[in-house]
């Protein structure tokens, strides 16, 4: 399955890229998605990071063949 990845602020500079696509095998949920793009960052809270698919807060989805998968740093309100 193809999954296009965008990343977001702290993620994108740690990621040093805002975008790729993914050969994924098997089945995975956003939330195993996210843990494997996050290894290796150098982002000091992970779990703040928030994951979209397809616009959706949902990190329990099953992803799909196709999705936009968006990692989102954490966002100050005001």
């Amino acid at each position: 399955m193809t999954v296009t990845i965008k990343y977001f602020g702290l993620v994108a500079e740690a990621a040093e890229r805002f975008e790729e696509i993914l050969e994924l095998d098997g089945v995975l949920t956003a939330s195993e998605l996210k843990a494997q793009c996050l290894n290796g960052l150098a982002i000091a809270d992970k779990e703040s990071v928030q994951i979209a698919v397809n616009q959706n807060l949902d990190d329990k989805i099953t992803l799909k063949d196709g999705d936009e998968v968006a990692l989102l740093p954490p966002f100050a309100g005001g």
